[in-house]
C-alpha cells in the first residue's frame, strides 16, 4: 500500500463514522437503535441483510476453498445461502416482522418467554451471545488476516483498528447506522468487485487464455466440478438446512432487518430482495479466486492468502485500497449487526433477570444500555480473535463452519419452529431437551467420536448431527408430551394471521418483569 490507498482506507473509515454520527439523530429509544422504530424502507432492508451475512472470510477461508477445489465455494455457500432465504421470505420474514409490530418486542429472542417460558428463553439468550463472540472473533481475525498481508500490521493491531472503528458508527447510531453503512459498503464492494473481475480477465487475456479456456488449464484441474472433496452432496444438503435457519434469524442479526421494515409485507420482499443478491453477486467476487491458481501461489497451505496475494499484483494503487476497503465493509457489516443483535438480546432479555434496577430501566437508561452493551460485546469478540488461531480455535474457517455451523442449530430450532403452526404442540421442554441435547450432539461428534475415528467425522456429520439432533427431538417431544396453551396459541395466531395492522410501536415488558403475554394490554 502506498499514500493513495491509505487515503481511500482513512476516507472510507471517516465516512463510516459520519454516518453513524448522522444517524444518532435517528436514535430516540430502544425499539429505534435496535429495529429502527419499523421504518426501514424494504430494499435498504434487503441490502442490509444482504450484506449483514458477508465478511472478511469470504476472501480468505472462501478464498482458500475456491484456490483448492473451485466453483464447490459458491456451490455449497452462496447458493444455499440464497435458496435459504427465498424459502425463508415465505416462511419467516413475515412472521418475525409480526414479532416487531404485533408483539411489539426490540429483541428477537424476546417473545420466548411466553412462547415457551423463561427459562428457555434465559438458555437460548446466553447460548446465543456466547456463540456469537466466537463467531465475530473468527470475522476480526480474518480482516486482521488481509489487513496484515497489505499493510505488515501485527494481528492485534488489524483487529483493533478494525474494531474500534465498527465500535463507535455501530454504538451511537444504533441499527439505523448498520443498515446506512452497509448501503454505502455494498456500493464499494460493488465497485471493488467489478475491478478485481476486470483485472483477473484483462491478466488472463495477457497470457493468451480466454474466459472459458481457463478451465481446461493444468492448474484448474477439478476445479470446474461443483461438489469435490468434503464438499459433497450431504456436505451441500446440511448446509441448506442449517443456512435456512441462520439466514432467516437463527443468527439473530438477520432477524433485526426484517423486524426493521413497516410490515410483514415490506419483510418478505427485503428477502426476496437479499436472495436474489445472494444468487447473482457472489459469481462475481468469486471468479478471481477460482482462478487465482493461475496466477499465483498461495504460501499457506489452505490457500487462504490467495486473494490478497492476487490482488497486491493485479490492481494499481488506490483501486487496491478501494478493494481492501471492500474486505472491510463486508467484515464491519456483519460484525455491526451482530453487535447491535446481541446488545437487543442482553438489554431485553438477560439484564432484566439479573437485576431489578434493569427492569426498570426507561427510555434513556435503556439507550445508554444498549450501547454499553455494544461496546462490551465488540470488547469480548475482539479478545476472542487474538486466540482464533490457538490450538482450541485452529483456524479461521473452522471456527465459522464447524463451530458456528454446528453450533447454530440447537439454538435457532426452537426459535424459528416456534413461530410455525404446525409446531405449536412443541413447549419448554421440547425446546429445552432439544436445545440441550443438540449442544451435546456438537460436543460428542466434534471431540470424543471424532478423536476415535479413523480420519475423523467428516465434516457434513459434524455440523448437521447436532441439527438433526435438536429437530428430531423438539418434533417428536412436542407430539409425546404437548404443551399447548391458550396463552402460547394466541402468540402464535398473532404471528400467523395474514394482514400487517400494525399498532403503534410500544415498548414490552422485559424479560423478568412479569409473566403476561407479551405485547398484551
Amino acid at each position: 500500500m502506498n499514500s493513495l490507498d491509505w487515503a481511500v482506507l482513512i476516507g472510507y473509515f471517516g465516512v463510516m463514522v459520519a454516518i453513524g454520527v448522522w444517524s444518532h439523530k435517528r436514535v430516540d429509544n430502544v425499539s429505534d437503535f435496535f429495529t429502527a422504530g419499523g421504518k426501514m424502507p424494504w430494499w435498504l432492508s434487503g441490502i442490509s441483510h444482504h450484506m449483514s451475512g458477508y465478511s472478511a472470510v469470504m476472501f480468505t477461508g472462501y478464498a482458500g476453498i475456491a484456490y483448492t477445489y473451485g466453483v464447490t465455494s459458491f456451490v455449497t455457500w452462496s447458493f444455499p445461502i440464497a435458496l435459504g432465504i427465498a424459502i425463508g421470505s415465505k416462511l419467516f420474514a413475515p412472521r418475525i416482522n409480526r414479532l416487531r409490530s404485533r408483539l411489539h418486542v426490540a429483541s428477537p429472542l424476546e417473545y420466548l418467554k411466553n412462547r415457551y417460558n423463561l427459562s428457555t428463553q434465559q438458555a437460548l439468550a446466553w447460548s446465543g451471545m456466547l456463540l456469537k463472540i466466537v463467531d465475530v472473533g473468527a470475522k476480526w481475525a480474518a480482516i486482521a488476516t488481509l489487513l496484515s498481508v497489505f499493510t505488515g500490521v501485527t494481528l492485534n493491531q488489524g483487529i483493533l483498528i478494525t474494531g474500534a472503528i465498527t465500535a463507535v458508527y455501530c454504538t451511537i447510531g444504533g441499527l439505523w447506522a448498520d443498515a446506512l453503512t452497509e448501503l454505502g459498503q455494498f456500493v464499494i464492494q460493488l465497485l471493488a468487485g467489478v475491478s478485481m473481475f476486470v483485472a483477473v480477465v484483462l491478466k488472463l487475456n495477457d497470457r493468451h487464455i480466454g474466459f472459458f479456456d481457463a478451465w481446461n488449464q493444468p492448474a484448474l484441474h477439478g476445479h470446474g466440478k461443483p461438489l469435490v472433496g468434503p464438499y459433497g452432496t450431504v456436505f451441500l444438503l446440511a448446509f441448506l438446512f442449517i443456512k435456512l435457519f441462520e439466514y432467516n434469524g437463527g443468527m439473530l442479526n438477520q432477524a433485526q432487518r426484517y423486524m426493521a421494515t413497516g410490515s410483514a409485507h415490506e419483510a418478505e420482499r427485503s428477502a426476496r430482495l437479499s436472495s436474489v443478491l445472494w444468487l447473482i453477486w457472489p459469481v462475481v467476487l468469486f471468479f478471481p479466486m477460482w482462478m487465482s491458481p493461475l496466477l499465483v501461489h498461495a504460501q499457506k497451505p489452505d490457500g487462504s492468502d490467495s486473494y490478497g496475494l492476487m490482488t497486491e499484483q493485479l490492481l494499481p494503487h488506490g483501486l487496491l485500497g478501494l478493494v481492501i476497503v471492500g474486505f472491510f465493509s463486508h467484515t464491519m457489516a456483519m460484525c455491526s449487526s451482530d453487535a447491535n443483535a446481541i446488545a437487543a438480546v442482553f438489554t431485553r432479555d438477560v439484564a432484566p433477570v439479573l437485576s431489578s434496577r434493569a427492569r426498570a430501566w426507561g427510555e434513556r437508561s435503556g439507550l445508554v444500555a444498549a450501547r454499553v452493551t455494544t461496546l462490551v460485546f465488540l470488547g469480548l469478540s475482539m479478545a476472542v480473535a487474538t486466540q482464533v488461531n490457538s490450538p482450541t480455535f485452529k483456524d479461521i474457517i473452522t471456527v465459522v463452519i464447524k463451530w458456528v455451523a454446528g453450533l447454530m442449530g440447537p439454538i435457532a430450532i426452537p426459535m424459528m419452529l416456534g413461530l410455525l403452526r404446525p409446531f405449536r404442540r412443541s413447549g419448554p421442554t421440547a425446546a429445552l431437551t432439544s436445545w440441550a441435547a443438540g449442544l451435546l450432539a456438537f460436543w460428542l461428534v466434534n471431540y470424543p467420536i471424532n478423536w476415535n475415528v479413523s480420519g475423523g467425522v467428516p465434516l457434513q456429520y459434524q455440523v448437521s448431527i447436532p441439527l438433526a439432533v435438536s429437530l428430531v427431538l423438539y418434533i417428536v417431544i412436542g407430539y409425546v408430551k404437548p404443551e399447548e396453551t391458550p396463552e402460547r396459541l394466541a402468540i402464535i395466531e398473532k404471528l400467523n394471521t395474514d394482514g400487517d395492522g400494525n399498532a403503534a410501536p410500544a415498548t414490552p415488558a422485559p424479560a423478568g418483569a412479569g409473566d403476561d403475554v407479551v405485547g398484551a394490554p
